[in-house]
């Protein structure tokens, strides 16, 4: 058994190599490590503002995601790699070291990390939506801890070289919920993490979206790149279709895969370790629950109280409630 399992273990280290060579295909040694020299050369002759302390750029693998992230082109990465400390620079409230709010996130699996890769060897994030309470876990907490998770697995070199899939389960997501979705911090999350974050997203799926979830991407879709918009991939409640994208025995029971049931305490736990910090207990203040009268929640009772009205004409309110949800973006 011990044989067994050593191989088994050849096997799949051997695997994971073959797999973080295919975004580096067609580059030697030689060209990797003459794309890092001029990037480091870069940074050591730049006097932009945003590498005033240089001090972290004088490890190579922190260096090397920038590289990845614009396939060792050395100016496209000097670039990034100026937005990405000008970003921090700018928002240091978001890089903070995690709160009460972020942990609360993480153990909600806002986001959460599968501990098996695809067969692609990418790392796979998960977000269970309808975990979200935005009283007690406000947007920008679930923000952070996507962007502190990034950060944490960018360290390994094989989530710099093949990147991420992220699977969004949106099932009952409710129309409340929808409705803390501020427009101003969904645009922040763009911005970072489409010209400031060195990470390789390579698709995005979203499973069991309601309408209006398809009306706010509608909304924030012409902010997304083009690259952007054609891997946002919308399932709806086939989950046979985000089957043929990812492998059943990788992906937990509530996304139809062979899996257990997904367990947030892993990676909360394993994120604690790595950043020095207590995950038990994971206590947040929780303020009381808006009732239900506070706008725009009475909006939305009212069309879903109409809605058992025999004169109830769905299309109608559905088109009302959409046109109210994006003023109430405004």
């Amino acid at each position: 058994m011990n044989e067994y399992a050593e191989y088994d273990w050849k096997l799949q280290q051997i695997q994971n190599e073959r797999l973080c060579d295919v975004s580096r295909k067609r580059l030697t040694d030689g060209d990797r490590q003459r794309a890092l020299d001029g990037l480091k050369d870069a940074v050591d002759s730049s006097l932009n503002l945003a590498l005033r302390d240089k001090s972290r750029c004088q490890d190579d693998n922190f260096l090397r995601r920038f590289l990845y992230a614009r396939k060792h082109d050395v100016q496209q990465s000097f670039e990034l790699l100026v937005r990405y400390h000008q970003h921090r620079r700018e928002h240091p409230e978001l890089w903070a070291n995690a709160d009460g709010g972020v942990l609360r996130a993480l153990a909600d699996g806002l986001p959460g990390v599968l501990a098996q890769r695809d067969r692609r060897g990418r790392c796979v994030l998960i977000m269970f939506a309808s975990n979200w309470t935005p009283h007690a876990c406000p947007l920008i907490s679930v923000f952070r801890a996507l962007l502190l998770t990034l950060e944490r697995t960018l360290n390994e070199v094989q989530n710099q070289a093949n990147g991420y899939v992220i699977v969004v389960d949106w099932t009952e997501f409710t129309f409340k919920q929808s409705c803390s979705l501020q427009a101003k911090i969904l645009k922040m999350m763009i911005d970072c993490l489409q010209d400031c974050m060195p990470a390789r997203f390579k698709s995005i799926h979203f499973i069991g979206q309601p309408w209006y979830v398809e009306t706010a991407l509608a909304v924030i879709k012409p902010y997304l790149k083009a690259k952007t918009r054609e891997r946002i991939v919308l399932h709806g409640n086939n989950l046979s279709t985000l089957h043929d994208a990812l492998p059943l025995d990788i992906l937990p029971a509530e996304l139809g895969g062979e899996g257990p049931s997904y367990n947030s305490e892993h990676w909360l736990q394993e994120f604690c370790r790595c950043e020095n910090i207590d995950a038990k207990p994971v206590s947040v203040a929780v303020p009381p629950a808006p009732v239900d009268n506070d706008l725009p929640a009475a909006k939305l009772n009212k069309a879903y109280k109409q809605k058992d009205n025999q004169n109830f004409s769905f299309h109608g309110n559905e088109k009302s409630a959409k046109s109210e949800l994006l003023r109430d973006k405004d």
